[in-house]
């Protein structure tokens, strides 16, 4: 028979691996699996058929269309479903460009052909406009951001009063938590006739997105963030926006992404993003007194760690540091060895040691950006696990620098 204290002891030893990486991906919500489980075994027909099967898949696509664009703020014609934020951001940014150099071929009045961009987005927005430069000779102005990394709204204003074919700001960054003003950047940007894209991939489950509210133009949001599988997403786009597709083929969602509809992932993305907006008030509350207090430990236990981003107004359950005089990567792979998993800064960017933009466009050294560590989480952290948290960071950075 086993031995039962042995294997007690054993489990003291290893405590469990606590994960604080839910701003890169996170669990998938058991409601979701449960809700789309019958349409990959049952109700599996083809959206676009018109038998009976076709019509329930159909009639499930709606119904999800809805319910999701209700919990954003939208209507459900304002819903295209895509296979994430990445190509939500793709399609509205190189789709709103490429309406406009159609405009220019048939002769029409158009925008001047620069892009807007905030100096803090993510990859997919600032890669999709470098794109636009590269093959059609875009402009892309880019607006500077304050030390805890919000937009320049007055620098915003005079690139916007130039003109411009499209502006891109982020709701919520995916580096250091900062929620950023975009309803007062719409309002700036639109009396300057300049539309909005925003990427709201951080922010939708986590705080209210209110799409129809702030006016914005097109929305990205990426269900993986929120408690749905990864590979689902969807681009919020009004229809006073003309939007040329970048994926051709059989015209399904309004003809702005062709391909089979994904039905089950469609149901899966609108019930995750539902039950995560159903406990949002009283979840964000807890998560960011966890929040506060991880940040009041970490702070404690390594004195000389800097929170960056704002520290109020950010995601609640988002911390972030620079830890000067030590590289983000070995302080990461250090804690991973102690059961403490956490990101070294975007997920898009890790493992190709790239310097946090982000960071480097808040004011920070090349050298404290690469120090930069982030922490975040879905559900509110016991207090042991914080003083977990902040042991393990004290005793990496101790062993690093005897090692250094």
């Amino acid at each position: 028979m086993p031995n039962t204290a042995m294997s007690n002891a054993a489990t003291e030893e290893t405590p469990r691996e606590l994960y604080l990486d839910s701003a890169a991906s996170g669990a998938v919500s058991q409601a979701a699996i449960d809700a789309m489980l019958p349409f990959m075994t049952e109700a599996y027909g083809n959206p676009s058929s018109v038998h009976a099967d076709g019509k329930t898949a159909a009639r499930a696509l709606d119904a999800a269309r809805s319910s999701f664009a209700a919990d954003l703020g939208a209507r459900p014609n304002d819903v295209v479903f895509t296979s994430g934020g990445t190509e939500s951001d793709n399609l509205a940014i190189k789709g709103i460009a490429l309406a406009q150099v159609r405009r220019e071929n048939a002769g029409m009045a158009s925008r001047p052909r620069r892009i807007i961009v905030s100096a803090v987005e993510h990859p997919a927005v600032m890669q999709s406009a470098q794109w636009l430069h590269d093959f059609f000779g875009f402009d892309v102005a880019t607006i500077p951001v304050d030390a805890q990394a919000h937009v320049d709204l007055a620098a915003l204003r005079r690139e916007a009063e130039r003109g411009a074919t499209l502006a891109c700001i982020m709701m919520a960054n995916n580096e250091v938590g900062t929620v950023e003003p975009v309803a007062d950047a719409v309002r700036i940007c639109h009396a300057a006739g300049v539309p909005v894209h925003v990427d709201a991939v951080q922010a939708a489950g986590t705080i209210p997105v209110d799409f129809r509210g702030t006016d914005a133009d097109s929305l990205a949001v990426s269900g993986h963030k929120f408690g749905a599988p990864k590979g689902l997403g969807a681009l919020l786009v009004r229809s006073r926006v003309q939007l040329e597709p970048v994926i051709s083929g059989g015209g399904q969602e309004r003809g702005l992404r062709s391909g089979t509809e994904n039905v089950a992932g469609a149901v899966a993305l609108a019930v995750a993003l539902h039950e995560a907006c159903a406990t949002m008030e009283t979840r964000s509350a807890a998560v960011a007194q966890s929040r506060d207090a991880l940040v009041r430990a970490v702070q404690n236990a390594v004195p000389f760690a800097h929170e960056t981003g704002d520290p109020s107004r950010r995601l609640p359950g988002h911390a972030s540091f620079v830890f000067p005089g030590v590289t983000g990567e070995a302080l990461l792979v250090d804690l991973d060895a102690r059961g403490i998993e956490v990101s070294s800064g975007s997920a898009c960017a890790i493992g190709r040691h790239e310097v946090p933009g982000t960071l480097l466009a808040m004011g920070y050294s090349e050298t404290d950006a690469k120090s930069a560590l982030r922490f975040s989480f879905r559900a509110p952290l016991p207090l042991r696990d914080i003083q977990r948290i902040a042991a393990a960071l004290h005793a990496s950075i101790d062993a690093l620098h005897a090692s250094a």
